[in-house]
């Protein structure tokens, strides 16, 4: 969806919007793991969005966005298109403030997504996410309903909100070397980046993909977005295709890298955290750990944030990737 016609976020904003999730958003633990640090020679500061409101960090950019809505708006209502988290961060933020929310899903989201979602109070229309466009029948069911659309990841007040969870880290931690953040269409990742260039300028903030949708290094690579096939990964949550026009101007001007990882070590990642640190991670959220483990960057001696962006998995797809 087009928004050059709409600023870029700035840190103000994204220390506005953790003003406005105070009391609201869980200020979620930072926790540490020997084991990992021994592993890496490294210390490891754990963000853990997983234990965010509604499982993951998206919580903060919807109630970001929801909340500075007109009150026309609010009759309105919100409407989103997304493959779970999203979804479930605008529905309950809709519910917290009192207005309606429409979520268009992909058929085959994760269960325990759409039932969260529909489990918050918001109606659910679902499509196919290999022949359909979810932007096109989002952009019309809210024309048709008078509602206001936020997309995912391309919106300034989702990129603020969604900042503020690496602020938090960097407020509890500013001394970090490294930054690693999971990137599906960019809002983690660019939000992250505001904070960090105000709170620990010389932190290298590293994007971390799956190797099958690594839509963002294509773009950096390029100079401009490049579209990719809807990416076939265990990390549902970055099946993007591109990022957004706002989110890759703010990782094209300030990210040090992005790098990939496979399925197979999203898993490896996915059983560490189970194992050790007795947390449930989902895909996506396992991307940065695995990065850090992988990307043969010197992190010897450094001290490493990792951002754990959610922890909604079904459990008997966690128990089965974790079993193979």
């Amino acid at each position: 969806m087009s928004t050059s016609n709409t600023s870029l976020p700035t840190y103000d904003d994204v220390a506005a919007a953790a003003r406005r999730l105070q009391g609201v958003a869980h200020r979620t633990p930072v926790l540490t793991s020997r084991t990992m640090d021994d592993q890496l020679g490294a210390r490891l500061f754990f963000k853990c969005e997983n234990l965010q409101r509604i499982g993951a960090f998206k919580f903060r950019g919807a109630y970001n966005a929801l909340s500075q809505f007109s009150a026309e708006q609010r009759q309105g209502g919100a409407l989103a298109f997304s493959s779970g988290n999203h979804a479930q961060a605008v529905a309950l933020a809709a519910q917290l403030l009192d207005m309606p929310a429409l979520i268009v899903m992909p058929e085959d989201a994760p269960a325990a997504k759409m039932a969260a979602t529909r489990g918050y109070g918001a109606q659910v229309v679902t499509y196919n996410r290999f022949t359909e466009d979810r932007e096109a029948i989002a952009r019309k069911l809210a024309a048709e309903r008078g509602m206001t659309l936020i997309p995912p990841y391309n919106h300034p007040d989702v990129i603020a909100g969604q900042g503020t969870a690496a602020m938090e880290l960097l407020q509890d931690h500013p001394d970090l070397d490294y930054l690693f953040v999971c990137v599906g269409g960019g809002g983690l990742l660019s939000g992250s980046l505001l904070a960090a260039q105000t709170l620990a300028p010389s932190c290298k903030v590293i994007g971390v993909e799956p190797e099958a949708g690594n839509d963002v290094q294509l773009s950096l690579r390029a100079g401009h977005i490049v579209k990719i096939d809807t990416p076939r990964t265990i990390a549902d949550g970055a099946q993007t295709q591109a990022p957004g026009d706002l989110t890759f101007a703010i990782i094209a001007q300030q990210v040090s890298e992005v790098v990939t990882v496979s399925d197979e070590q999203l898993v490896s990642a996915m059983r560490f955290y189970a194992e050790r640190m007795k947390i449930v991670v989902e895909p996506t959220g396992a991307l940065s750990l695995a990065a850090a483990i992988d990307s043969n960057l010197p992190l010897k001696g450094k001290r490493v944030g990792i951002v754990i962006s959610g922890g909604n998995v079904d459990l008997q797809r966690f128990s089965s990737l974790l079993a193979e």
